[in-house]
């Protein structure tokens, strides 16, 4: 999953280019898992307003 990370400036992006799953991963965790969250607390308002 990981190689040897040989690049002049070290950056953010050239670490998630490792290879397929750390961009899987790391969007996964700043996409998709926040719109769980926002899914839950958008139908729990529609819900309140509906009552």
């Amino acid at each position: 999953m990981f190689e040897p990370f040989t690049d002049i400036v070290p950056s953010f992006f050239g670490t998630l280019n490792q290879g397929p799953l750390t961009l899987t991963i790391f969007l996964h965790t700043v996409i998709i898992l926040p719109m769980f969250w926002i899914y839950k607390q958008e139908k729990k308002r529609l819900e309140d307003e509906q009552k």
